[in-house]
């Protein structure tokens, strides 16, 4: 049986190489190449693949967005995320969307192949990196989330703003925010201004 796919990527070096990995193989069959969310989904109804390859950072309407969008068309394809990117604040909102499956660009054509195989039949697929991390975050003791406060004055400190200037923006004194950011420290398990902002940002809390 040939599997139908819908490549989508920003980069057209990555769309024809993916295109010249599969179409050397007998049972795939590349229908088309997207450049963003929009035309993935558009492409998506209108070809209706099996698999979907989708990239997660693209200008305009990005990869997460497209995923939810098809999921909430109830398009039949199953949506593998073919990415860069490992992070919890990737990860998480593209499963959570909808995506079957999550592979590393720099995973082998042989996993490629046999995640896509995998995917078309329903399979979760997960690569070797995400599935740890995704299991340690499971075994690791529910994390208190910050509160609504403690989220502004980190972004605040993101953009540079000293203790002193950031109570001065949010009207309250300079002691309450110090205890505002040992409690965020607390919480995202660091020790400094400088690794709060970093974990807040790795977690999606802080958008840049």
């Amino acid at each position: 049986m040939t599997i139908t796919i819908l490549i989508t990527d920003d980069h057209p070096i990555v769309r024809d190489g993916l295109r010249g990995i599969f179409t050397g193989e007998p049972d795939f069959e590349v229908l088309g190449e997207a450049a963003n969310g929009h035309e993935a989904v558009t492409l998506a109804e209108s070809l209706r693949p099996d698999v979907v390859l989708m990239d997660l950072r693209m200008p305009g309407h990005d990869g997460v967005s497209a995923i939810r969008e098809l999921t909430k068309r109830k398009n039949p394809a199953r949506i593998l995320v073919l990415t860069t990117y490992d992070t919890d604040s990737d990860v998480l909102p593209a499963i959570e969307a909808g995506a079957t499956g999550y592979l590393l660009k720099d995973s082998p054509r042989e996993e490629l192949f046999r995640g896509v195989r995998a995917a078309a039949r329903g399979e979760a697929v997960l690569s070797p990196a995400v599935a740890s991390r995704i299991m340690g975050q499971m075994r690791a003791p529910a994390q208190e989330p910050l509160s609504q406060r403690e989220i502004e004055v980190l972004a605040l400190i993101a953009r540079g703003s000293t203790n002193k200037e950031a109570a001065k923006k949010l009207f309250i004194s300079e002691a309450t925010v110090k205890t505002h950011l040992l409690h965020a420290y607390a919480k995202l398990g660091v020790k400094d201004r400088a690794a709060a902002v970093a974990t807040a940002f790795e977690r999606g809390l802080l958008r840049g």
